[in-house]
């Protein structure tokens, strides 16, 4: 039925740089989730919540060191207030709510609603205001406060606003999960009829991505709220797993890729989970280059990324032009804000994502010697990435990083770009030559940067990890490292410096042709990594 809606909820949503209400992969995937969804013309509509100071602004320091600062945005114009004020009880008193609008506007004429729901308004005490203030922050209390006002909250909106044809209820993560015991309620305990409405997406194999809470915190701070009775596994040992009750309540599940799917179901034993394979807004994510370009060759390819398919029918020198004038803007960038003087003639390696340990950032150092033997003067790396304010690891990481850069000043520059966002992320992903991704297999659930850069013409050089084992044609669209069945530092290492020196700088500086058609290759393989067919696996397989 064309008026059946999909409610989609996420903790976070990257719509625009503009509106600081992610941190990373989630949420900008949550964007291009919704943006798609919107050019295809689906009845959606998403919940999140709204954090005025964001997730962090990040500064690094001479030394290396990262600081947080937390500059709080004014949500005009680019959000519109609802006049409604409604509550919810939590912690033993009523906790206020007032949801702003965004309403996403496709190029298609569609348009999306995102409701973004807000605790910082003068109704509630000092406390109540900040649960929504500061994405991913606080103790084991705020976290289940701010997720008990996303899932509780967030059906409580759609109540008000008369959101009666949904369908099916997306859930992106644990952290909304609370959701479904509204669902229960309302259903007067029919488990199954609430099954029935909903699908829960997990986005990482990584265990400290699944909140876990004491039972008895969850009963202190939601009472009644919470059913007296309940059968998940983690209840056994009084834990409340935030992933499994999305799970149980849920009639159908899925990981981000073919081997997140896998490594999901392991985790999970107990339930089905199928996969879908992540893609990236194309229209958002390509260069002005990229896009001029496309639009000389390729009339509407905005909505039918199919069109890119026909990429052989673009000249060489075109290609590579709209290429070399998205690395000068990146480029630009660097040298304005750190003064390295890279050269625009030597072959640039993009690596930037969230400072965690897991994704190696570092792996590439792990033989110095060997690293400056081959790539002296012929290769130069831009970082990018923030740690979570909390992860003393990941700080140590960016710090290490740095440390290098000043090691190897003088035979390779090196640059970490600091406060990576949308806008940031999209000036790397477009113009670097390389984009590298080191993960350590299995625990990069998809790595949609990749899928950004390809759409560019850009070559991944990647473990075989998430997306890159379902889009790698090794040597001809790009370049793996390491193999599928062993996964370890040395190994991995050896295997990156091989590439590098045999492949990557040769092919580079020696057979342009060469590395025109990987180009050429690369955008093919991106087409069938965008969001758009993302959203058409959802629709036939898990939204009618």
């Amino acid at each position: 039925m064309p008026n059946d809606q999909i409610a989609y909820f996420s903790a976070e949503i990257g719509i625009s740089s503009n509106l600081p209400t992610y941190s990373g992969g989630l949420g900008v995937l949550a964007g291009d989730h919704i943006k798609s969804a919107a050019d295809l013309g689906i009845n959606m509509v998403a919940i999140s919540l709204l954090y005025k100071e964001g997730y962090f602004k990040q500064i690094i320091d001479q030394e290396g060191k990262q600081k947080e600062v937390y500059p709080k945005f004014i949500p005009e114009p680019l959000l519109t207030k609802l006049d409604h004020i409604f509550s919810i009880k939590l912690n033993g008193k009523e906790v206020f709510i007032k949801a702003c609008v965004y309403k996403h506007k496709s190029i298609s004429g569609n348009s999306i609603p995102i409701y973004f729901l807000d605790t910082d308004i003068p109704e509630n005490d000092s406390e109540t205001r900040e649960i929504t203030l500061r994405l991913y922050s606080g103790d084991k209390k705020h976290r289940i406060l701010q997720e008990a006002v996303l899932g509780y909250g967030g059906m409580k909106l759609l109540d008000i606003l008369g959101e009666d044809k949904i369908v099916k209820y997306h859930m992106n993560e644990g952290h909304c999960s609370f959701l479904v015991l509204d669902l229960l309620k309302k259903f007067n305990g029919d488990v199954e009829k609430v099954r029935s409405k909903c699908h829960f997406t997990t986005h990482t194999p990584v265990p400290a991505g699944h909140d876990q809470f004491e039972f008895k915190l969850v009963k202190e701070l939601l009472a009644d709220l919470v059913p007296s009775e309940l059968s998940l596994p983690s209840l056994k040992q009084n834990k409340f797993h935030m992933t499994e009750l999305g799970l149980y309540f849920s009639n159908t599940a899925n990981g981000v890729s073919k081997l997140h799917g896998d490594v999901a179901q392991k985790q999970f034993p107990w339930k089905d989970i199928g996969y879908v394979t992540n893609g990236v807004h194309h229209y958002t994510w390509v260069s002005n280059s990229f896009s001029t370009l496309y639009d000389k060759y390729f009339p509407g390819w905005q909505t039918k990324p199919e069109l890119l398919l026909k990429i052989d029918k673009v000249k060489s020198d075109e290609l590579w032009e709209a290429h070399f004038n998205a690395k000068a803007d990146l480029l630009h960038f660097a040298n304005s804000q750190l003064s390295k003087a890279l050269d625009p003639n030597i072959l640039t390696i993009g690596f930037a994502r969230r400072a965690a340990t897991y994704k190696r950032a570092q792996l590439i150092f792990k033989d110095p010697e060997r690293l400056i033997e081959l790539g002296a003067g012929k290769i130069q790396l831009i970082f990018s990435g923030k740690a979570h304010p909390n992860d003393k690891e990941g700080k140590e990481l960016i710090y290490g990083i740095i440390k290098n850069a000043k090691e190897f000043e003088d035979k390779i520059k090196i640059i970490y770009l600091e406060n990576y966002n949308m806008w940031l992320g999209k000036l790397i992903t477009t113009g670097v030559d390389v984009w590298l991704n080191t993960p350590l297999r299995p625990n990069e659930a998809s790595g949609t940067s990749g899928m950004k850069s390809a759409l560019n013409g850009i070559p991944n050089l990647s473990i075989l990890d998430g997306w890159w084992e379902e889009g790698c044609n090794n040597k001809i669209n790009g370049w793996s490292i390491g193999t599928s069945e062993n996964a370890d530092d040395e190994g991995d290492a050896d295997s990156l410096y091989d590439v590098l020196e045999n492949e990557v700088i040769p092919v580079f500086y020696d057979d342009k042709k060469r590395w025109i058609s990987i180009m050429r290759n690369s955008i093919i393989t991106g087409v069938d990594f965008t969001s758009q067919r993302m959203v058409r696996d959802y629709q036939k397989l898990y939204y009618s």
